[in-house]
């Protein structure tokens, strides 16, 4: 279980801050000097060099996404220049890549977060520029709409998702961040057409795949299967695409559908909080059609509290987490969670990019519960994440090994079909990074940052003006 620091402020990190950055910065340029772009996006180290392997571009977007937040943290314009650069040169294959669920990966995180830069003013305000990030965010959301599979409700209503690339039968947990380029899109006015003009509501689908998330990926102890307990989520969700019904869990990159990968766990705990922040922009009368805001708003709120209490009470103290809560293995460990994590361990890997992820869920809900007037709750889980991303912003998790092209350590990509870099003499991978890792440590720092700087509040919806 985590021990939560009730004292730490977001001022108490401002030196390791500000070295994060300039290690963040070294780490950008290193890549942009070294990589060969040839071979495909960058998707994680091995012995300290970014390599690509997977099965789609799905992190291109946190790579140069990852040098606008870097312009974001410091005004340093060389990022910026990067950012944009290659935002126009090599995001628009991503923008109407009908394949992959991860829309909200590549797209919001570089034309919504310079759009976003230049509502607030941080970058010069330019007519056509804004339109061009604008068509792009419109068409995102409405290409990432397009993966739609319809499914009965437990309720017994009609509902639907966002499949992944495994097909229409599958959901993953980790879609639930790409319904921000169905929100935006939404906000944006963007109208979506299908056959006969049929109109769709962009706002409906991402609703009805976020509440599907909730009802088969998020478990909350109420006797669905023998390994539900509070918050544990599963990665995959199977179902019948003839009849919609819900058919079992599964699991791709975790041990099993009846465990808990932790990076799973973390795209929920980040997913619902934001969608929490984004309802507050969207009107009553937008959401009634669909349930009504109470309604939606307390749906997505028990599945982020299930989800970030699951984190708190299954991770080690230092809040880190292993890569999966029921990895075979963790037994020999002894009493692991009573002790901070070990990533030089002969058993299991941690995955510090859970943590990254999981950080910043944990501090908009705790941020999202002290703004509706629960104080208590929201400062549970806000000291949860500071103590979270305290422990990521030194060793031996940040990287300052400056020949080392990632910035935060012990990341891991897939562990059971062995894709990870296992060093010489080791049971098991450790000292590597990962792009959606460095991506998610930095948008959690420039998080704190900014709430240090009393600047505005970091949200996605910000691009949106």
């Amino acid at each position: 279980m985590i021990h939560i620091d009730p004292t730490l402020t977001p001022s108490d990190l401002s030196a390791k801050l500000q070295r994060f950055w300039e290690l963040s910065a070294q780490k950008i340029r290193l890549i942009e000097q070294q990589y060969d772009v040839s071979n495909g996006s960058p998707v994680f180290t091995v012995q300290g060099k970014y390599s690509t392997r997977g099965w789609t571009e799905w992190t291109q977007g946190f790579q140069f996404g990852s040098a606008i937040l870097q312009f974001d943290a410091t005004g340093e314009t060389e990022f910026l220049d990067y950012g944009r650069k290659n935002t126009l040169a090599v995001m628009a294959p991503h923008v109407s890549h009908i394949g992959v669920h991860d829309h909200g990966f590549n797209n919001v995180s570089t034309y919504g977060n310079l759009l976003r830069l230049m509502h607030e003013g941080r970058i010069e305000f330019n007519e056509w520029e804004k339109n061009f990030y604008e068509l792009a965010l419109k068409i995102s959301g409405a290409v990432q709409a397009s993966r739609w599979t319809s499914i009965k409700n437990r309720d017994g209503g009609t509902g639907g998702f966002i499949h992944s690339f495994n097909g229409p039968h599958s959901l993953f947990v980790d879609t639930i961040r790409s319904c921000r380029a169905l929100v935006v899109s939404h906000q944006l006015g963007h109208v979506f057409q299908g056959e006969g003009d049929v109109r769709i509501n962009l706002l409906e689908r991402a609703l009805l795949h976020i509440k599907a998330t909730a009802d088969f990926s998020v478990f909350y102890g109420e006797g669905r299967d023998s390994y539900d307990i509070w918050g544990r989520t599963a990665h995959e969700s199977i179902f019948n695409v003839k009849d919609g019904n819900f058919r079992c869990p599964n699991s791709q990159q975790g041990y099993t559908g009846f465990s808990t990968w932790t990076r799973g766990l973390a795209w929920a705990m980040c997913g619902f909080p934001e969608q929490l922040e984004a309802l507050e922009s969207i009107s009553d009368a937008a959401l009634i059609p669909f349930g009504g805001r109470e309604a939606i708003e307390s749906m997505m709120l028990k599945a982020a509290r299930a989800t970030c209490d699951f984190y708190i009470e299954h991770t080690p103290v230092n809040g880190v987490p292993y890569w999966d809560t029921g990895a075979p293995n963790l037994h020999k460990l002894g009493n692991y969670l009573d002790r901070p994590a070990d990533p030089f361990n002969d058993f299991e890997p941690v995955d510090s990019s859970a943590a990254a992820i999981g950080a910043q869920g944990l501090l908009r809900l705790g941020n999202y519960l002290t703004e509706k007037g629960d104080t208590e709750s929201g400062k549970k889980y806000w000291q949860a994440g500071l103590t979270v991303l305290n422990t990521l912003l030194e060793e031996p998790y940040l990287s300052t090994n400056p020949n080392h092209q990632g910035l935060l350590l012990h990341s891991i990509y897939h562990q059971p079909n062995g894709w990870d870099y296992v060093p010489e003499g080791s049971k098991i991978a450790y000292g590597e990074s990962s792009m959606w890792g460095d991506y998610h440590i930095r948008e959690a720092a420039l998080y704190v940052q900014r709430i240090i700087n009393n600047e505005p509040y970091y949200a996605f919806l910000n691009c949106v003006k």
